[in-house]
């Protein structure tokens, strides 16, 4: 019996438990959350807290927790633990050739990945979200509702593309960096910190 285990149960959550659900991988689906007045979430149940399972051969878990530094701990105690990470692709996502995709990646309905793009580990690529050719997207790192990657673009390690951002061809976007919503990028972003505005600035 395949069991898969999703770590978060607030409304990503029920995104990710949507997606596992319409995958049809599983035999059963439970949560877990740190929440002790939580039993059931989309008439799922909860299982128990984040860290009190212990995993069979066969089961698969994933973090769906929006904050990208909680997701990439959480992440790393279930690998130190040997649990094996479930990667999610929605079934109207168009996935193109050569996309490699790490695991604990989340990708939402309508997203669109083009060909030869690497994405790594813990990432959510949301909703209707596009990624085009040759883009390197790092470990964590989420882009949100509706934002849009051209060619050649590189996003850093726990970077966040806002809902509705767009990130201009050939750019390259540092580790640690959060693009408001609707922004648009058009040179290199090289420092952490909050950018918005068209074109993207970086404020205080």
């Amino acid at each position: 019996m395949k069991r898969l285990f999703i770590v978060g149960c607030s409304g990503h959550g029920k995104v990710v438990a949507d997606i596992a659900v319409k995958t049809s991988r599983y035999d059963e689906i439970f949560f877990l959350d740190d929440n002790p007045n939580v039993t059931e979430c989309m008439n799922i149940p909860v299982a128990g807290g984040s860290d009190s399972r212990d995993f069979g051969p066969e089961d698969e878990a994933v973090v769906a927790i929006g904050n990208s530094e909680v997701r990439q701990k959480l992440q790393e105690n279930l690998e130190a633990k040997g649990v094996k990470i479930a990667t999610l692709i929605h079934p109207s996502a168009v996935i193109g050739m050569n996309v490699n995709i790490k695991e604990g990646t989340v990708i939402m309905a309508g997203a669109v990945i083009n060909p030869n793009t690497d994405i790594g580990k813990g990432v959510i690529i949301n909703t209707c979200a596009s990624a085009d050719h040759d883009n390197t997207i790092g470990d964590y790192a989420h882009i949100s509702v509706g934002a849009h990657l051209a060619g050649t673009v590189t996003i850093g390690k726990h970077t966040w593309i806002g809902a509705g951002a767009t990130v201009s061809n050939n750019i390259r976007v540092a580790d640690n960096v959060t693009v408001g919503a609707g922004g648009v990028v058009v040179k290199n972003i090289e420092q952490s910190g909050t950018y918005v505005g068209v074109p993207a600035k970086r404020i205080k």
